[in-house]
């Protein structure tokens, strides 16, 4: 239109010059979640990709966070005597800092991910092949579906499944748990967004693993 309107074709102007439009939002946007048998199915062939791969495959998957939370951990961010795990404002979405309990699970992940690449401090648990201060990159495994880990576990493609999935699969496993102790394990800020975005029962949930493990 702003073309049509310099060019002539247009001679009163473009008629939507300065207003701002939105895009249709979709009414039942697809949310894959990510089933019991096809995580692992990716665990079990997550060594082949890259250690690190598995490493936050578990930990995404343990603790609900984000994959971007996940991939930025400092060796400081995890607490083995405690048994927490530290999720600093500034790596997540929401800019909500807080503590999480650690799995059994999720302690014997760091444990294997520390004997790998051990470090202190500010190191990253996931570091970068060249700058070790940095964290890994993932583009090439940043959609769960299309790694290379899909592929050597002979699974199906299915559009939409990514790490967000396993965040998905999270809160539906724990679907029968009080939403504020959900939104404190995984750092959502609103029970309405878990309810409306997060939450698919399904016939593979795994039940509450999580509270077991930590003896909650």
């Amino acid at each position: 239109l702003s073309w049509a309107s310099e060019t002539g074709l247009l001679p009163k102007g473009n008629p939507l010059a300065g207003k701002r439009l939105e895009l249709p939002k979709e009414k039942n946007p697809v949310r894959v979640t990510v089933i019991e048998s096809d995580y692992q199915a990716l665990l079990a062939v997550a060594d082949q990709v890259d250690w690190r791969f598995k490493g936050m495959l578990i930990l995404a998957h343990e603790t609900g966070h984000r994959i971007g939370a996940v991939r930025q951990l400092l060796s400081s961010d995890i607490d083995l005597d405690a048994r927490t795990i530290r999720w600093r404002a500034e790596t997540e979405k929401t800019g909500y800092g807080h503590v999480t309990p650690l799995t059994m699970t999720a302690e014997e992940a760091v444990r294997e991910i520390q004997a790998k690449r051990p470090g202190i401090g500010d190191a990253p648990i996931f570091p970068a092949d060249k700058n070790l201060a940095n964290p890994w990159q993932i583009q090439a495994h940043e959609v769960v579906g299309q790694a290379e880990a899909e592929v050597e576990a002979k699974l199906m493609p299915k559009k939409g499944r990514g790490w967000h999935s396993l965040r998905r699969k999270f809160a539906s496993d724990f679907m029968h748990q009080p939403l504020k102790v959900l939104c404190e394990l995984a750092g959502w800020k609103s029970p309405q967004t878990i309810l409306t975005c997060y939450q698919q029962p399904d016939e593979q949930q795994n039940g509450p693993r999580y509270l077991i493990d930590v003896g909650w």
